[in-house]
């Protein structure tokens, strides 16, 4: 498919098809997607727990009872489930073990490309953490750019993808531990495929979306 065939495709699943999986080959590929996916100054300030059995998704699934309980389905009856997790910090420390990855990786010819790198991550958490006083919510912006990335990796893919901030943070970080991780749970997308009755498919429902005319500016 064309990037326009696989945008007019893709649409958030509402009914999941419990008896089909995704391929191994495909969730290496899913993996690959949540791990390359860019960040602010590389930063990476996430962490995926990935669920494929159905003992790992009853877990995520605590994240769905109560008021969420709407969403419990489409994580037992989907194929996977990512739960997104973001930093609940950064620090010195943390950043310098980006530096050190990146220079074991390659990517800096000389210390002092490397010192010149480490101190613009320095520069631009500081300005989030002391000036804007928003460095939690600068961390999980760079998670919802790897779930934006991750919707459209996966359709690509032919599979389908719910993702959802309805679940109950809380009682996932206490089921995983995050918090003494130093994360929280953020969002959890389910993929797999869609049920045939799905309502919201896009042969029965179509997308809708805003008119260019109203949402671009040409200049």
């Amino acid at each position: 498919m064309n990037l326009q065939d696989i945008l007019n495709w893709r649409y958030t699943t509402k009914e999941f098809d419990p008896t089909k999986k995704i391929s191994t080959s495909d969730m290496a590929e899913i993996k690959n997607l949540l791990r390359m996916t860019p960040s602010s100054v590389n930063l990476q300030p996430w962490h995926f727990i990935i669920a494929e059995t159905e003992a790992g998704k009853a877990r995520i699934a605590k994240g769905t009872q109560g008021f969420f309980k709407f969403n419990e389905p489409k994580v037992t009856n989907a194929s996977a489930v990512v739960l997104f997790c973001v930093k609940t910090d950064a620090d010195d420390e943390y950043f310098k073990h980006i530096a050190d990855t990146d220079d074991k990786n390659g990517r800096f010819p000389s210390t002092d490309i490397k010192n010149g790198f480490l101190g613009a991550v320095k520069a631009f958490a500081g300005i989030h953490k002391y000036d804007l006083k928003d460095l939690q919510h600068w961390m999980e912006k760079q998670v919802y750019l790897n779930i934006g990335n991750f919707l459209l990796g996966v359709a690509s893919l032919n599979i389908d993808a719910t993702p959802m901030e309805g679940i109950d943070v809380k009682a996932l970080d206490e089921e995983f531990g995050l918090r003494e991780k130093g994360y929280t749970a953020l969002v959890a997308v389910s993929i797999g495929y869609r049920a045939e009755s799905d309502f919201n498919a896009t042969e029965k429902t179509p997308k809708s979306r805003l008119t260019a005319h109203e949402i671009f500016t040409e200049i």
